[in-house]
C-alpha cells in the first residue's frame, strides 16, 4: 500500500470514528470576556470538586505513588477521581506533535479541514490513552488493594470505570476551555491551579506538623511567640521554610525577566502593503517540555530500579545490584544508594548540605538530560529552524532583505535557534534542579509551569482587550 494510500485510510478512519467521539459545541455568538471569567471559573470548580471526591472501593492508599513525579504536572490527586489528572491527555497531545513535528502525519494546516481532522485525531488518541491509562492503573495499582481476600473482584471494574469517565469529563472541560468559551486551556488551568495551591499550603497551611504548623506563615508567627523564629530559616524533612519562600519568590522573578528575552526579527507581510511586525525567538524557545519529559525519565527510573530491586535485593545484598541502586524498606520511594540515588534531589536543603557530591552531580545530571531533551524536542517538535522557516512562509510573511524562500529564511533562523535552544534549556535545566534542592514551594517543574501559563494568560487578555477595542486591528491581524 502507497504512502497516499496510507493517508487517504487515515481521513477515512478519523472522519468515520470522530461521528462517534463526544463533542463541545462552538459558541454561536463572540463570548465576552466575563463570560469567559464565568466558563473558566464552571470548568475550575468541577476540576477541584473531583480532585476531593475519593474513589469508591478504595479504602487504603498504595504503598508506592506511581505518579508522585507527576503529580504537580499532570494537577493529579491521589485517591480521588483526579487520580490520573491530565496526564493521559497531555500524553497522547505530546504523541500527536511528535507525529506532526516527524511528518508521520502530513496535513496541510492551513487548510480547514486538516486542521480539524487532526484535532479529531488528537481526541481519538486521547481517549484510547484514556482508556488504556485507566485500566492498567486501576488494575495493577489499585486491583490487589480492593481484591486483597479474592473476594471483591468486582470492584476493579468500577475502579477503571471512574478513573476513565473522569478522565473524559476533564477532556471535555478542556475542549470546552478551548473552542472559545474560556480563555486559554482546560489543561492549561488546571495545572496553574494545582501549583498555586501548592505554593498556598506550604504558606498558610495551619495543619499541625512535626515542629509546629505545616505553613511558613503560621511557623513564623508560632516561633516569633516562643522566643525562638531563628528555627523558620531552615527547617528539617520537607517543611516549608523561610529560605523555601525566598527561593520560591526568587525563582518566580528569574522566570517572569527570563520570559521577556527574545531576539526579534523583523517581518512584513505579503498580504497587507506596509503591515510590518517582528517574529520573536524567545530566550526560553522550547518552554517547560524538556523539564517535563526529564522528570518522567527520571521517575521511570526510579520506578523499574524499585521494582528490580523488590524482586532481587530487598535486602541491599546484591554487590552488583548495588550499585545501581538501595533503597530503605521502611521508605521505598526514595534511593538511598546507587546510581538512582545521585541522579534524584536530594529530600531537602539538610541532606543536600550533608551530602554535597549527590547535589552538585544530580544539578549537572538534570540540566544535561533537559539540554539534550531541549534539542530533541526542537526537531521533533517542529520547532527547528526549517520549520519555523516554512511556517513563516505559509503565513504570508517575509523578512526584509531575503528572498521569499524557505532556504534564505532558514539560513536566517539557523543563527539563533539552535543557540537560545541549548542556552534556554541550560537555565531552564539548572532552574528546575536548584529549585527542587533548595525545597522551592510547588517545586521547581511546577513553579516553571505556573509561570509559562500565567504568561500566556497576560498575552491573551492582552489580545483579549485588542479584539474588543480595537476590531478593526483584531480583523487586519485575522481574527474575527
Amino acid at each position: 500500500m502507497t504512502m497516499v494510500e496510507n493517508e487517504s485510510v487515515f481521513r477515512r478512519v478519523i472522519k468515520s470514528a470522530s461521528a462517534y467521539i463526544p463533542q463541545v459545541p462552538k459558541p454561536k455568538k463572540k463570548i465576552s470576556l466575563a463570560e469567559k471569567f464565568v466558563w473558566c471559573g464552571i470548568a475550575l470548580l468541577a476540576y477541584l470538586i473531583m480532585g476531593q471526591i475519593p474513589l469508591y472501593g478504595v479504602t487504603s492508599e498504595p504503598k508506592f505513588d506511581f505518579l508522585a513525579f507527576a503529580r504537580v504536572i499532570f494537577a493529579a490527586q491521589q485517591g480521588t477521581l483526579m487520580e490520573l489528572g491530565i496526564g493521559p491527555i497531555v500524553t497522547a497531545g505530546l504523541l500527536m506533535q511528535l507525529l506532526k513535528g516527524s511528518d508521520l502525519i502530513r496535513l496541510n494546516f492551513k487548510n480547514p479541514d486538516d486542521r480539524s481532522l487532526f484535532t479529531s485525531a488528537t481526541k481519538i488518541v486521547t481517549i484510547i490513552v484514556i482508556i488504556a491509562e485507566g485500566s492498567l492503573y486501576g488494575a495493577s495499582v489499585y486491583g490487589p488493594l480492593v481484591n486483597a481476600d479474592g473476594k471483591h473482584a468486582w470492584v476493579t471494574p468500577i475502579l477503571i470505570t471512574q478513573l476513565v469517565s473522569s478522565s473524559v469529563i476533564v477532556m471535555l472541560l478542556d475542549e470546552m476551555v478551548q473552542k472559545g468559551w474560556g480563555l486559554g486551556s482546560g489543561i492549561s488551568l488546571f495545572i496553574m491551579t494545582g501549583v498555586a495551591q501548592s505554593i498556598m499550603w506550604s504558606v498558610l497551611s495551619p495543619v499541625p506538623g512535626s515542629d509546629g504548623p505545616v505553613g511558613i506563615v503560621p511557623y513564623m508567627i508560632d516561633t516569633a511567640a516562643n522566643g525562638h523564629f531563628g528555627d523558620s530559616f531552615f527547617r528539617s524533612g520537607q517543611l516549608p521554610s523561610i529560605l523555601g519562600l525566598m527561593v520560591t519568590a526568587g525563582i518566580i522573578l528569574i522566570l517572569v525577566y527570563l520570559e521577556g528575552v527574545h531576539v526579534d526579527i523583523p517581518i512584513v507581510s505579503t498580504k497587507y502593503r506596509g503591515f510590518t511586525a517582528v517574529y520573536p525567538i524567545k530566550l526560553l524557545y522550547t518552554s517547560n517540555i524538556p523539564v517535563i519529559l526529564a522528570s518522567a525519565l527520571l521517575a521511570n527510573a526510579v520506578f523499574m530500579g524499585h521494582m528490580m530491586w523488590a524482586q532481587y535485593d530487598v535486602n541491599n545484598q546484591n554487590p552488583i545490584f548495588n550499585y545501581l541502586a538501595q533503597f530503605d524498606p521502611s521508605k521505598p520511594q526514595t534511593p538511598t544508594g546507587g546510581v538512582l540515588y545521585y541522579i534524584t534531589s536530594p529530600a531537602s536543603f539538610e541532606s543536600a548540605s550533608h551530602d554535597p557530591l549527590r547535589t552538585v552531580v544530580y544539578i549537572i545530571f538534570l540540566t544535561t538530560v533537559v539540554t539534550l531533551f531541549g534539542r530533541l524536542w526542537v526537531e521533533l517538535g517542529g520547532l527547528s529552524a526549517k520549520s519555523a522557516a516554512k511556517n513563516l512562509l505559509d503565513a504570508d510573511v517575509q523578512v526584509p532583505g531575503f528572498r521569499r524562500s524557505e532556504g534564505s529564511v532558514e539560513a536566517l533562523l539557523g543563527r539563533y535557534i539552535p543557540s537560545v535552544t541549548i542556552i534556554g534549556s541550560v537555565i531552564i535545566g539548572l532552574l528546575a534542579s536548584v529549585s527542587n534542592v533548595l525545597n522551592a514551594f510547588g517545586s521547581g517543574t511546577g513553579i516553571l509551569l505556573m509561570v509559562s501559563i500565567l504568561v500566556n494568560y497576560y498575552t491573551l487578555l492582552v489580545r483579549e482587550q485588542v479584539d474588543t477595542h480595537m476590531p478593526q486591528l483584531a480583523a487586519l491581524l485575522g481574527r474575527k
